[in-house]
C-alpha cells in the first residue's frame, strides 16, 4: 500500500451470501475521483432491499467481487475530479449511485448521479431520497402513467419507496390508498399523503378495500411484494388498471383470464432501467418537491456502520417497516 494513502472504514464483500458476508473493514484505501467524478464524504447512506438481493447473489446485476454495497449516500463534497463544474468542495449533496460503494466513509460517484442537498433536508434524509423516490416517480409517472383524479393503492406503504409513493402521488392529485402491517406503520402512511389506510395483516382486508373504492375498482396499484400480492391486485384494478411491480421476492400463480375482462396490464418498473435523460426529469421534479415542501423523508431505524449485518436482517425480517433505513457513516 501506497504510503500516504488516506484510509477509511467501510464494508467490503469478497463472497456472496448471508448477512455475514459483510465485513466491516478500518483499512480501506479513500478512492480518488477520475474524470466527472466527485469524492463525497458520506454522512448516511440508505439501506434497500436490493442491496440483500445483489449481497446473496441472486439479483440479475453481479458486481465483481470484492465491493462496498450501497448507492444512496449523502455528505459533502471532499474533492472533484476533472472537467467537474457542477460541484466544489463544501458542497451538500445526495446521489443515486456510487461506483465505490456508499457503505463507506467516502465514497466516489459519477457527477450526473450526484444532486444538491437543500439545507432544509438533513443527511439521513439525504441517503433516503435515491432509490425509493426515483423509483416511485420512475413507477408512478413513467410506467403507470398516472393522471390527477385517478386512485392509487400504495401496497407496503410504510418503508421508503411506499412513504415516497404516497407523497408522490398526493403531490400530483390522486387518490392515495395505502396499506401497512402495524398501527405505527398506519399512522405514518395517512401522515404522508393518504386518505385511507388498511392493515394488511387483517384477513379481511381486500374486502375493506374493495368496499372503499366500490364497482369501478382501483386505477394503480403500487406493488412491493407481488409474489403474496399480485393474484388479489388484478381483483380490485379498475377497467384499464395497472399492477406496477416494485418488488417480489419469488414466484406466484395467477389465473391470467383476471386481466381480461378489464384489459388490465401489470407492468415491472427497474429504476436502472431509466436513460441518462429520464433521472434527469425524475430529478428535476423531486427538487421541486422538495423546494415546494411535499418531498419530505421519513427516516425508520438507524444503524452504525459495523452493525450492517443486522440491518439488512431486519430489512428482509422485521415485523413491518416504518420508514426509511439508513447506515450512519460518521
Amino acid at each position: 500500500m501506497a504510503t500516504g494513502q488516506k484510509l477509511m472504514r467501510a464494508i467490503r464483500v469478497f463472497e456472496f451470501g448471508g448477512p455475514e458476508v459483510l465485513k466491516f473493514q478500518s483499512d480501506v484505501a479513500v478512492p480518488v475521483p477520475k474524470d466527472h467524478q466527485v469524492l463525497i464524504k458520506v454522512h448516511a447512506c440508505g439501506v434497500n432491499p436490493v442491496d440483500t438481493y445483489i449481497r446473496s447473489g441472486a439479483y440479475s446485476r453481479k458486481p465483481p467481487l470484492p465491493y462496498t454495497p450501497g448507492s444512496d449516500v449523502a455528505g459533502v463534497i471532499e474533492a472533484v475530479g476533472d472537467h467537474v463544474s457542477a460541484f466544489k468542495k463544501g458542497d451538500r449533496v445526495f446521489s443515486t449511485g456510487t461506483i465505490s460503494g456508499g457503505y463507506a466513509e467516502f465514497a466516489v460517484a459519477a457527477d450526473h448521479t450526484v444532486y444538491t442537498l437543500p439545507e432544509k433536508l438533513d443527511f439521513k434524509q439525504g441517503a433516503a431520497i435515491g432509490v425509493p423516490y426515483f423509483t416511485a416517480y420512475r413507477a408512478l409517472l413513467h410506467s403507470a402513467r398516472v393522471k390527477a383524479g385517478e386512485s392509487v393503492l400504495v401496497h407496503g406503504a410504510s418503508g421508503g419507496v411506499g412513504l415516497a409513493a404516497c407523497q408522490i402521488a398526493r403531490a400530483y392529485g390522486l387518490k392515495v390508498l395505502g396499506t401497512a402491517g402495524t398501527q405505527e406503520g398506519q399512522n405514518i402512511v395517512l401522515q404522508n399523503g393518504a386518505h385511507e389506510v388498511f392493515n394488511h395483516r387483517e384477513v379481511n382486508y381486500i374486502d375493506k378495500i374493495k368496499k372503499s373504492v366500490g364497482e369501478k375498482g382501483i386505477d394503480v396499484i403500487i406493488e412491493m411484494l407481488a409474489n403474496i400480492n399480485l393474484s388479489n391486485d388484478l381483483n380490485l384494478l379498475s377497467y384499464g388498471g395497472r399492477v406496477i411491480v416494485v418488488g417480489s421476492r419469488g414466484p406466484i400463480e395467477i389465473n391470467p383470464r383476471d386481466t381480461m375482462v378489464k384489459e388490465t396490464s401489470v407492468i415491472g418498473v427497474a429504476l436502472y432501467s431509466s436513460t441518462k435523460e429520464e433521472f434527469r426529469q425524475f430529478a428535476a421534479a423531486l427538487q421541486a418537491g422538495m423546494e415546494v415542501g411535499w418531498l419530505r423523508p421519513v427516516i425508520g431505524p438507524q444503524y452504525p456502520l459495523e452493525k450492517v449485518a443486522q440491518a439488512h436482517e431486519d430489512i428482509i425480517h422485521s415485523s413491518g417497516a416504518t420508514g426509511k433505513m439508513v447506515l450512519l457513516t460518521s
